[in-house]
């Protein structure tokens, strides 16, 4: 069932995960479609992970790992990986869910998340620095 305001909704949580992120990307497309960043938050966020049942955290896990086995999500995986240690994820396991996805996606897609996740990294010890 939707929630009467979907969009704060949605928007309240995406601030818990990735604020900066989500600015980003609203920004790379408001001069072409802001309605897919509207939709992407309504849907996304207010919809589907605001619900009941799963943290916040547990809901990050899943996405990077999804994102992991898609292989073709760098962008949305660095975005993830970043919401995920905003949530409480540690880099230790960013990796080890990484690692453990080789099972299911190969080792190209989880080679690749892990130079993703490296490069998250990589920026978070640049910006504490």
């Amino acid at each position: 069932m939707a929630t009467p305001n979907r969009f704060q909704t949605g928007l309240s949580l995406i601030e818990q995960v990735n604020q900066a992120g989500y600015e980003r990307s609203r920004d790379s497309l408001r001069d072409i479609s802001p309605d897919l960043m509207r939709f992407a938050i309504e849907f996304g966020y207010g919809d589907v992970l605001s619900r009941p049942g799963l943290d916040i955290k547990l809901r990050q896990i899943a996405t990077v790992a999804a994102l992991t086995v898609l292989g073709d999500a760098q962008p949305q995986l660095k975005f993830h990986i970043q919401g995920a240690l905003n949530v409480g994820c540690t880099r230790q396991e960013i990796i080890e869910l990484i690692t453990q996805m080789s099972v299911y996606a190969g080792f190209p897609k989880a080679i690749n998340a892990m130079v993703v996740a490296r490069e998250v990294f990589q920026d978070l010890d640049a910006q504490s620095n």
